[in-house]
């Protein structure tokens, strides 16, 4: 199912193969748009390493028992030639210019952590 131009549902899915519930499906919908702003800003492809989690496979991952991915709030990405931090430097200005959703914004070595929450939240892994 595509949910965006250049994002499809199979990218959001649970690495365990777990079906998405509905509703954490019309989350994943809200999170692909604004994924979506940061693909057409960047103009690069994006690689989603984890989005909807269940709660099982949250916990073999080590995520945190409230986590956003356990309601499909929540991706972790990677941009090939792109660092981490500027990745993040990215959808922090993104979300200024009010283009893409006030979340959570997490800076790791090899990834970004971004969530659509809906109030500020920013840490370095």
């Amino acid at each position: 199912m595509k949910l965006t131009e250049n994002f499809s549902k199979s990218e959001f899915d649970c690495k365990d193969g777990s079906e998405m519930p509905s509703n954490v499906l019309e989350n994943i919908k809200e999170l692909a748009k604004n994924m979506q702003v940061l693909r057409d800003n960047l103009n690069l492809p994006i690689k989603l390493t984890s989005a909807y989690r269940s709660p099982s496979h949250n916990r073999k991952s080590g995520g945190k028992s409230n986590s956003q991915h356990l309601y499909g709030k929540a991706c972790d990405m990677q941009v090939k030639g792109m660092s981490p931090k500027d990745v993040y430097a990215s959808i922090e200005r993104l979300i200024e210019l009010g283009e893409m959703k006030e979340g959570g914004l997490g800076l790791y070595n090899t990834f970004v952590h971004y969530d659509i929450r809906g109030t500020k939240a920013r840490w370095n892994g």
